[in-house]
């Protein structure tokens, strides 16, 4: 603990009615110390459920700041990630953990076009979590009949093995997966949401993911910085779909950092043949229609505007990890990867994949 003693000088409490819950116009932020100290009592299980309950939403209307954030993330990768890195050296991408409910999540068929096209592709979720419970990578995984309940050196194995890998939270973040329940009791996101995006089990040195307004982007990318442990040397962002890291169809920022300067650029997509607009992309089904649609589009039998979506998310892959000069570059060497069959092969393969 930051004093040095198994108790420490801020439990909740005082942190609730000296800090960050003393009123709208009299709270403050916390600093690093105040910030530590919580988390680690957060996941000891020291604060009863309403003492938690009332942190966490404190924190959700004060607005956590960057050096918060890094504090949170920190304690999470020291006291409840276990990290297990593939020889490989991957794109981390860290979607939204509480999913989409409306539109067909196309990271699966993205990231192992990009993997077929020579870019190590890593994502990780959980199941149904709060506040959004929609549906994650694990359920497009599961309904494609790949294994998803895998011990972090089990999706590093399948990371090196196929290019495409996935690590599931429970395995390797057991101290946030059990506070799924206390989540699912507050009703709205929490700071987790955001912190939990960023736990790099891969030990990634490139990390993508969303954002819906800039300046959201920013504090993502001075988290990192603020970060003792976060150790992205770049960080790639753009306005996801439903929150997630499926790219939103129209005018789009993409916000890139190099781990000095944060800087921010807008696509069009229907330049980069991805002419839609964000209902063409509803599904009835999320998990199971969104898995039939990465079958079809990898193997050539859908090339409809999935298939441009699924390009396009590829190609930003691509481009996050530096193996394209630009996401049009991205673009034709996914494309080729789909017209070649080696997307196709990246499928059978992780579908083969045994832990």
């Amino acid at each position: 603990m930051a004093t040095g003693d198994a108790t420490g000088e801020w439990p909740l409490k005082r942190l609730m009615s000296e800090v960050v819950g003393s009123g709208p116009k009299s709270a403050e932020d916390m600093d690093r110390e105040q910030a530590t100290e919580a988390f680690e009592r957060v996941l000891r299980g020291d604060p009863d459920p309403t003492t938690l309950g009332a942190f966490w939403l404190a924190n959700r209307w004060k607005k956590n700041t960057p050096t918060e954030l890094a504090a949170y993330r920190d304690v999470m990768a020291r006291e409840s990630v276990a990290s297990v890195a593939p020889d490989c050296d991957p794109v981390d991408c860290g979607a939204n953990y509480d999913g989409k409910g409306r539109t067909a999540l196309l990271g699966v068929a993205a990231g192992l076009v990009a993997a077929s096209a020579g870019t190590h592709v890593v994502v990780h979720s959980g199941d149904r979590v709060p506040s959004g419970e929609g549906v994650a990578y694990k359920h497009v995984l599961d309904e494609l009949g790949v294994a998803t309940d895998l011990t972090p050196a089990e999706s590093a194995a399948m990371t090196d093995a196929v290019g495409f890998g996935f690590y599931y939270q429970p395995g390797f973040n057991p101290g946030v997966h059990g506070l799924l329940d206390r989540r699912e009791q507050m009703g709205v996101r929490t700071f987790l949401n955001t912190v939990e995006t960023l736990a790099n089990p891969a030990d990634a040195d490139v990390h993508l993911g969303s954002f819906y307004h800039l300046s959201f982007a920013k504090k993502l990318t001075d988290t990192v910085a603020a970060s003792e442990t976060a150790d992205f040397s770049r960080v790639l962002l753009f306005q996801g779909l439903e929150g997630y890291d499926d790219v939103r169809p129209g005018s789009t920022t993409v916000a890139e950092w190099d781990g000095d300067a944060l800087d921010d650029f807008t696509i069009e997509t229907d330049d980069y043949g991805m002419a839609m607009e964000d209902a063409d992309l509803e599904v009835a089904d999320v998990a199971a229609d969104s898995a039939a649609i990465t079958e079809d589009v990898l193997t050539g039998e859908r090339t409809d505007g999935f298939a441009d979506a699924v390009a396009l998310n590829a190609a930003l892959r691509l481009y996050a990890a530096e193996d394209v000069a630009d996401i049009a570059d991205g673009l034709d060497v996914a494309r080729d990867a789909i017209e070649t069959g080696a997307a196709a092969e990246a499928l059978a393969d992780l579908r083969a994949f045994e832990a």
